[in-house]
């Protein structure tokens, strides 16, 4: 059996994120694998055994409730520590670096990624296209998403990039990072890696329009390789991915 933590989508559930925990489901059934999702709601406490756990996106209030439950909990931050797969969107990244912007202050963040996250001066908002910068193994397939952040993230030396964009705005703009004093080459970075986190500013849902990620989340998840998981045929995610990514 396989257990999908789908955590707080009472406050990080704004932009469908919920998906990319269908998605896990529906990829490990169609390979005849029982998958089950965990809903874990704001005050309940997150089970730290759980294989692979999905954050979403959220508003400035969600985001401090969000940090100041998984504080308190620390499951999240056992699950990490273990070694368990973890997804987090949007909001979800801000919340799992060291400190994040939110309702005019800096909130303290989960720390499991190596980020801090202050405002942009314009929303980033539409299309993002990326290419991966082999920081996962195994993920060689341009990711595709949709931006909807004012958040502008540098990463610190303990995380390194998910991908560097081609087409979007990604993490931060050159405003923001020369303002964070950080070097120029954050500016065109898309998502962070730390240990067992993958983090990212794609909505869509992620794992729906890149589904080499969602099969490298599972093949974790069931300490496995995508090879042993086998392939999986699906016309209409081909068809997606070629849509978004004309």
């Amino acid at each position: 059996m396989l257990n999908i933590g789908l955590i707080l989508p009472d406050v990080l559930g704004t932009y469908g994120d919920d998906g990319n925990a269908l998605v896990l489901r529906q990829r490990a059934r169609m390979r005849g694998i029982d998958a089950e999702i965990h809903r874990v709601l704001l005050g309940e406490p997150i089970p730290s055994t759980l294989d692979v756990y999905t954050l979403g996106g959220g508003e400035d209030t969600a985001q401090i409730l969000a940090a100041e439950h998984f504080i308190k909990d620390g499951g999240l931050t056992r699950a990490a520590n273990a070694g368990r797969p973890i997804l987090a969107i949007c909001a979800g990244l801000q919340v799992l670096g060291t400190s994040f912007r939110a309702s005019g202050r800096m909130v303290d963040g989960l720390g499991l990624i190596d980020a801090t996250t202050a405002g942009l001066a314009k929303r980033a908002i539409g299309e993002v296209v990326s290419r991966p910068t082999g920081t996962v193994p195994g993920l060689t397939d341009t990711l595709t998403g949709f931006e909807n952040h004012l958040g502008a993230t540098i990463l610190g030396p303990d995380a390194t990039p998910l991908a560097r964009v081609t087409r979007g705005n990604g993490n931060t703009d050159s405003t923001a990072a020369t303002a964070a004093g950080a070097s120029a080459d954050q500016v065109g970075t898309e998502g962070a890696v730390q240990g067992s986190v993958i983090a990212t500013y794609m909505h869509g849902p992620a794992l729906a329009r890149n589904p080499q990620l969602a099969d490298l989340l599972l093949a974790r998840a069931m300490d496995t390789t995508v090879e042993k998981l086998g392939p999986l045929d699906i016309p209409a995610v081909d068809r997606l991915r070629s849509e978004r990514l004309a």
